[in-house]
């Protein structure tokens, strides 16, 4: 069976997925004690993180993000073989917003950065 990455780069038609990508690391969601998750990192160039987890039919999460360098940015979960994209971002340093799933599914907030520069960048979601 195909990861979730194989199926997302190979069905994802519009997405912002990079399926060349030379690094792409994934990290559980493992909320905390005051329903908060943070995480910081260095973006390679030409690298992408996805963060995921399971949610709730509508169990909001407040996310925001911020680096230095542009990134792409995509809000995704799969649907059989369909990749849905609630929220989808193109060359921007920062974002913000809030996710309210109508359906209990494993989301996935995900980065990609397409300069040559690596970018420190800042997570966070707030559920």
């Amino acid at each position: 069976m195909p990861s979730k990455r194989a199926l997302t780069a190979a069905l994802c038609t519009g997405c912002i997925v990079a399926p060349l990508l030379a690094h792409a690391d994934v990290v559980e969601i493992a909320w905390g004690a005051k329903r908060r998750f943070e995480h910081q990192t260095m973006l390679g160039a030409g690298t992408s993180l996805e963060l995921c987890g399971p949610l709730a039919a509508q169990q909001k999460v407040a996310w925001s993000f911020t680096s230095q360098q542009p990134l792409n940015f995509n809000i995704h979960y799969h649907a059989g073989e369909q990749v849905v994209t609630p929220a989808r971002s193109t060359g921007v340093r920062k974002a913000r917003g809030v996710l309210a799933p109508k359906l209990p599914q494993d989301y996935c907030w995900m980065w990609t950065n397409p300069s040559a520069v690596a970018s420190p960048m800042s997570v966070s979601l707030q559920r």
